[in-house]
This record gives structure tokens, C-alpha cells and sequence, in this order.
């Protein structure tokens, strides 16, 4: 199967079967959102969900981030993977907002990524979550299905060379659903360790499948 053909497979049958994909964090506005990716680094969504219910209760906007200090700020994500330095990070935040953006989230990758604790991923996330922009964050669960299902080579070592072929491929319009696809796709169905082959729907252009000989799915035999 030509690359071409292979993309032209995975937007169809995610077009079809979840026209609808969103990310899992719980937010109501950007400010949350973004304070929401950067504890989820590392951590997972779910827990990330259990703690900022209680968060953003006390710290619902970039100013009252910008005017606590870390022995405030820490308990309420103390249970957060790297919470000092999420901690710190998020003050810092706060304040860079305040002075630098007037309170508002930026809507674009170069200015988020002067934020700290926001890198490549988390603006990707940022800007194609809340504004539709065609920009791909690569986690773990999309450099690993990418490359598994073929989209991307297994030359491209880096999340770097991930997004930009996926970019580059990936329709313009889609770019930015086809992220959650990727991500919802890896935490569900093409686990890690253990992917679930025998469930996955994918298996009639996947080249990890097809390298492996692995038992089709019903779809794969169809």
C-alpha cells in the first residue's frame, strides 16, 4: 500500500466512525485548558481532571495564579507527577500572562511557548484545541501509532520529524482532529506494551500488524 493510499484509509475510517474527537481534559474556557496540558505532562487525564476541579475553584484566572506563591499554589497538585515544578511553573505563568498578554491566552505557537512549562506539544495542543489550527502535538500515544500504523517512518526518531510528516500528509482540515484520532486511538486500542490487535479496526493497513502477522480484525478480513 502506497503512503498516499494509507493516509487516505486513516482519514476515511476515522471520518466515519468518529467524525467527533476531543481531548478528555475538563476545561471551560483557554486559560483553563492551558493550565490543564501542563499539568497533564507526564500525568494522566484522568487524574489531571480530579485535581483541577478543585483548582480552578481557587485559582479560576491567570491573576490569581500571578498572585499566589508556591506554599499556596502546591497542595492542590501536590498529587500531579512533577508537582514542584508544575507548581512553579504555573505561578510563572500566571505572571507572564498578566504583564505580557494581558491576561489572555496567545493564540499562537511562538508566543505560548515563551510561557513556562508550555514546549512544542503543549502550544500545538493549545492552538489546534481551542482556535482549529492545523498544528500537531506529538505525545507519546501519537509518535507511537503513527509510525506503527506507517503514516511516518520508523526513521522519524524524534517528535520534531513526526509532526512535520503528519503535516505534511495529513489534509489541512483534518490536521487538527486527527491528533485526538492518534491520542485516542493509542490510550484505547493500540496499547504500548500490548496492543490490542485482535479489537483494532485499523489492521488492514497497519504495517506493524502486518509485520507481526498478527490475527486480523473482523474489518481486516473484510
Amino acid at each position: 500500500m502506497l503512503k498516499k493510499q494509507r493516509y487516505e484509509a486513516f482519514i476515511t475510517h476515522f471520518s466515519t466512525n468518529m467524525p467527533i474527537a476531543e481531548t478528555e481534559l475538563q476545561y471551560e474556557n483557554p486559560f483553563q485548558l492551558l493550565v490543564a496540558v501542563v499539568l497533564s505532562a507526564q500525568c494522566t487525564d484522568k487524574r489531571v481532571n480530579i485535581v483541577t476541579q478543585e483548582l480552578f475553584k481557587h485559582f479560576p484566572t491567570a491573576a490569581h495564579l500571578a498572585a499566589t506563591h508556591f506554599d499556596e499554589l502546591f497542595p492542590y497538585i501536590r498529587s500531579i507527577s512533577y508537582p514542584n515544578n508544575k507548581t512553579k511553573h504555573l505561578i510563572g505563568l500566571g505572571k507572564m500572562l498578566i504583564e505580557d498578554f494581558g491576561g489572555e491566552v496567545p493564540s499562537t505557537v511562538e508566543e505560548l511557548v515563551k510561557l513556562p512549562g508550555v514546549g512544542r506539544k503543549t502550544a500545538n495542543v493549545i492552538t489546534s484545541v481551542v482556535w482549529n489550527q492545523p498544528n500537531m502535538a506529538v505525545d507519546t500515544h501519537v509518535f507511537r501509532v503513527s509510525r506503527r500504523l506507517g503514516l511516518v517512518p520508523l526513521t522519524a526518531k524524534t517528535p520534531l520529524e513526526v509532526e512535520k510528516q503528519l503535516i505534511k500528509h495529513i489534509p489541512k482540515q483534518h490536521i487538527h482532529i486527527a491528533h485526538h484520532w492518534l491520542i485516542l486511538h493509542g490510550r484505547y486500542v493500540c496499547l504500548a506494551r500490548k496492543p490490542k490487535c485482535e479489537e483494532c479496526t485499523l489492521t488492514h493497513f497497519c504495517k506493524y500488524f502486518e509485520k507481526n502477522q498478527l490475527k486480523p480484525s473482523k474489518e481486516g478480513e473484510n
